[in-house]
């Protein structure tokens, strides 16, 4: 079975095949410097940009696959949550394809997509719990099986993703934040700026990063070194994420983590959590990031599970809970 995945959610335009289960071909149009002068994303801006790409990365697709548009079995795209404009984008496109090709239509959520790009190279069965980490999302979900989503814990303000960008653009970096930090804080000292531990000693699985980024704004005022910002900044938020991942993981009896989204590119992150007593499962790093192989293997495993069509009518929801979708 072939399936065509879209993924518009945000700034990258992403389309990806995957046929029989395996990913055959990724394409990703990044608007990173269509965007970087505004230190974040122009939602008219992304909606105007997919439109303008999107033929052309189809075309792309296709060609890295050496298919043929009639080839394609299922059309997939992402449904929500994310930016409405840029979602109507590739939901209307892919609904307009899958008409014209003849073919099934299936909308798909984006934190699930993100799921199934961490599992690319492997095959998990729950239940196990979810950390997803990106610029608009730090969820944590218990997973008891699939389709079934329950919530343990979020961040209660900035993303994980987002803190990095607005402290990157504390220090004058460019965007997006992440891997800036990450260069800069190779040249400093982790342990040379008194960042606290956010949520530490707090009941619970909520996330908090807002606090980091006033003090990364108070440090940088009162002289510290960038370098060492970053250092201190990047492993007080690595410590978050993963003491809360450890503590669920206890508190549940879950030893199986699957960890996805933007930040799970962060080598600090990934070298912390690969030393810990959990089994983690990571994105290959050409999947960590928004893309279009993510939604056609979510749509491909959904199928194989429960081979239905979504409507042509179905709408796109920038706030869609996941397990709604």
């Amino acid at each position: 079975m072939v399936v065509l995945g879209i993924e518009t959610s945000c700034d990258d335009t992403g389309v990806g095949i995957v046929a029989g289960g395996r990913i055959v071909a990724n394409e990703v149009a990044s608007q990173t410097l269509l965007h970087a002068r505004y230190g974040g994303v122009v939602p008219e801006l992304a909606s105007r940009e997919h439109t303008a790409v999107l033929d052309e990365m189809v075309e792309r697709a296709l060609d890295a696959a050496g298919l043929k548009a009639g080839q394609v079995d299922l059309v997939a795209a992402t449904r929500g949550p994310g930016l409405v404009g840029p979602l109507l984008v590739g939901l209307t496109y892919a609904k307009g394809l899958a008409w014209g090709l003849g073919r099934p239509f299936v909308g798909v959520h984006h934190l699930e997509g993100h799921v199934h790009g961490a599992l690319a190279e492997k095959e998990l069965e729950p239940p196990f719990l979810v950390l997803i980490a990106s610029g608009g999302h730090t969820h944590l979900y218990d997973v008891p099986a699939w389709g079934e989503y329950r919530l343990l814990g979020a961040t209660r303000d900035d993303a994980a993703g987002e803190a990095f960008d607005k402290v990157a653009r504390t220090l004058g970096l460019g965007y997006p934040g992440g891997p800036e930090i990450e260069r800069l804080a190779a040249a400093g000292s982790e342990r040379a700026v008194p960042f606290s531990v956010p949520m530490q000693g707090r009941e619970g699985y909520d996330f908090s990063f807002s606090g980091l980024k006033t003090a990364a704004v108070r440090f940088a005022q009162s002289g510290y070194e960038p370098a060492d910002i970053a250092a201190s900044f990047q492993r007080v938020a690595v410590a978050a994420l993963v003491g809360t991942l450890e503590r669920a993981a206890r508190d549940l009896g879950r030893r199986r983590v699957v960890v996805a989204g933007g930040v799970a590119a962060n080598r600090l992150l990934r070298s912390e959590l690969q030393a810990s007593s959990l089994e983690v499962y990571l994105p290959p790093v050409g999947l960590t990031s928004d893309n279009g192989a993510m939604i056609a293997l979510s749509a491909w495993r959904r199928w194989r599970r429960n081979p239905e069509p979504d409507p042509l009518t179905l709408a796109a929801e920038p706030y869609l809970p996941l397990g709604e979708g």
